[in-house]
């Protein structure tokens, strides 16, 4: 069956793909192999020019991929140009910084000599989700290109034109052929390239099911796995907070990506004594957004990825109002073509309904009352998912209670949670295991050798 792309702004087919046939399939995991094999552990200065000449691409041929991503999946294009900048970050930090991270490890012992040696793994599959098409790919695949690992790439199905430009990309930095393969493949396929001996490792970014799917598979076949899954961030806002400036950050949270951002906040717990104030800015600063054309340099919010996804999301608040949850203003369909949903909030939300337990992928901000401190971060971590959390306060006691109690993995404090190649990356409970980006990131899949000497 043919891949389809479809702007979500207009619900009209872009183009249609061809999938990669098993024979170009068994093709392109033969190359990556090859190219694994020819790469010497000290040649990171040839990999470091070809991922700066990336970066370059990347850059200087932004409009042309943000136009790509606006096309596809919906974002804003001015967050596609920021995201094609990012890219270009990343890229040239690993350039910069990979031997080092890489560097042996010395480790004092009883031996003549002893150090940790990092070693490639070889072929990494990537299953890569549609929301941010480029950087979940490029922050996957700067530090395991720089590795000396080859990537294979399964993209969503509906972002393949973002997929075949990635592979483009690094072919014009001068990358071999091998080290990095798009495989237009449904996720019925997935399994199958799992399961290939040259296949040694796998990380995905995505959905609860597909990456319990995708670790079962790997841990029957005893391969290492790193998996980013769902999220429902809490944004807790305390007495002490700076509350315009927590409403012009936690709509900017909430909406990033047209609500579409597993880092997004959700979940907005807010103490007792300014719940009200503070809900009075967010619904003013949330009302205040344009909804619209993507490709329009003035909008703040474009549609969700697909009907169907809109669909879905109006069953989540559909069922959450009908548990007893208020409907504050906004989340609503809208009107005309395309796949527009409004934003707004959600409040007085009951244990046991969508808006509670789930994931609420799209721009509806979750609103919850806390009592007190204790309160709010048992609501923080009465949810299945521990991707990230947000405090915003000045009392320097409950920032450290926040950082100690939060079930999650990363607590950003008076501020959004964003990504940064600086910074490692993860979560905990089901949002996933293992960490992207740092150092972290680009040692999840070497082998850390221990070397030692009589």
């Amino acid at each position: 069956m043919s891949l389809k792309s479809v702007n979500p702004a207009t619900g009209e087919t872009i183009q249609t793909y061809e999938p990669t046939s098993d024979a170009d399939i068994d093709k392109a995991l033969t190359q990556a192999e090859s190219y694994c094999a020819s790469l010497k552990r000290t040649d990171f200065a040839s990999r470091a020019e070809k991922m700066r000449k990336a970066a370059d691409i990347l850059e200087q041929d932004k409009d042309r991929w943000a136009k790509l991503m606006t096309s596809e999946m919906g974002k804003t294009i001015t967050a596609a140009r920021a995201e094609a900048e990012k890219c270009a970050w990343a890229c040239r930090f690993y350039a910069d910084n990979a031997e080092s991270f890489l560097a042996d490890e010395v480790i004092e012992a009883d031996k003549s000599k002893s150090f940790v040696r990092h070693l490639p793994l070889g072929p990494v599959l990537a299953v890569m989700p549609w929301n941010f098409p480029f950087w979940q790919v490029i922050r996957f695949a700067a530090p395991a290109l720089m590795a000396g690992n080859a990537g294979v790439l399964k993209h969503a199905s509906n972002v393949s034109g973002c997929a075949l430009a990635i592979e483009e990309i690094f072919k014009k930095a001068g990358f071999e052929d091998g080290a990095f393969t798009t495989l237009l493949i449904g996720s019925d396929r997935v399994e199958r390239v799992l399961k290939d001996d040259r296949i040694k490792a796998a990380t995905l970014t995505g959905s609860e099911p597909a990456g319990s799917a995708v670790a079962g598979t790997a841990g029957a076949e005893i391969k290492k796995t790193v998996l980013e899954l769902g999220g429902s961030d809490a944004f807790i806002v305390m007495p002490s907070a700076d509350l315009e400036k927590a409403a012009e950050i936690g709509v900017k949270a909430r909406t990033i990506n047209n609500g579409q951002s597993c880092i997004a906040s959700k979940r907005f717990i807010v103490h007792e004594d300014v719940y009200e104030d503070y809900k009075a800015l967010f619904l003013e600063k949330l009302q205040a957004l344009k909804v619209g054309d993507p490709m329009d340099g003035d909008t703040d919010i474009g549609p969700l990825v697909s009907e169907k996804a809109r669909e879905d999301i109006h069953a989540q608040v559909f069922d959450s109002i009908e548990a007893g949850a208020v409907r504050t203003w906004g989340a609503e369909v809208m009107d005309g073509p395309g796949a527009f949903y409004r934003p707004g909030i959600l409040e007085e939300i009951s244990p046991g309904s969508p808006a509670y337990d789930d994931e609420i992928f799209a721009p509806v901000a979750l609103f919850f009352r806390a009592v007190n401190l204790d309160r709010a971060i048992a609501l923080a971590n009465d949810h299945r998912y521990g991707l990230s959390s947000v405090i915003w306060t000045k009392d320097e006691a409950e920032q450290e209670q926040a950082i100690e109690r939060l079930q999650a993995g990363a607590t950003f404090i008076n501020d959004m949670t964003a990504s940064d190649p600086r910074l490692p990356f993860g979560g905990v409970k089901k949002s996933g295991y293992g960490r992207e980006l740092a150092q972290d990131g680009i040692r999840e899949f070497v082998n850390r050798k221990t070397v030692a000497a009589g």
